[in-house]
């Protein structure tokens, strides 16, 4: 929460410029990303408990007939949502397996052979395959490039001679917002990078 002296930049809410909101619950637990607009309906009912960040953006509403004022509402870049106004289902921890987040997961580096590649040239490798047991969790799969997926086959690491070069982990809340959001203002990256979990190669990054 900011002190009296701590002035967020305020920007004009331009139609080209539409950034992602940050959502906490009343905690400052990261939550979920939602519009402006779903920003705006969250000041104008009273379901924000506090806000921080670094920029708020501005909304013109309609123009009083009484006053003749027009209305304006502030969102800031993060804001806490009162407990009720959450949905249980958003709340969950485990984010879902598919393969876009795994490879952002991973940094898009194959977990064999250590090359950066583009996400058409890489593949969802399970450590211990499918065929022996494995399963398609976060904790036994990895990024790997065509080629070294197609090497190792339906062997494991071990039987295949070929060294994992990072372990899997399941990714947090935090980080799996980091993952969904390709347009994250500065000011959210900092507050999620102090919820990533200590293996988060983020923190690396």
């Amino acid at each position: 929460m900011r002190t009296p002296e701590h002035r967020p930049e305020v920007r004009p809410l331009h139609r080209e410029r539409r950034p992602l909101i940050l959502t906490l619950d009343a905690q400052g637990q990261p939550h979920r990303w939602v519009t402006w607009q779903h920003a705006i309906f969250y000041y104008s009912r009273n379901m924000v408990a506090w806000d921080a960040g670094d920029a708020c953006f501005t909304f013109l509403g309609g123009t009083s007939r009484k006053t003749g004022n027009r209305s304006v509402i502030t969102a800031n870049s993060i804001i806490a949502i009162k407990g009720k106004a959450l949905s249980t289902r958003n709340l969950l921890q485990t984010p879902p397996l598919t393969n876009r987040e795994l490879f952002h997961r991973d940094r898009h580096i194959c977990a064999y052979c250590g090359h950066e590649l583009t996400g058409t040239r890489l593949t969802r490798d399970h450590v211990k395959p499918v065929s022996q047991g494995g399963a398609d969790t976060w904790m036994n799969v990895v990024t790997a490039c065509r080629a070294c997926n197609q090497r190792k086959g339906g062997n494991t690491p071990e039987q295949a001679r070929m060294m994992l070069l990072f372990a899997p982990y399941v990714p947090n809340k935090a980080e799996y917002l980091i993952l969904s959001n390709r347009n994250i203002l500065a000011d959210q990256m900092d507050f999620l990078a102090h919820h990533l979990p200590a293996q988060s190669r983020w923190r690396r990054a």
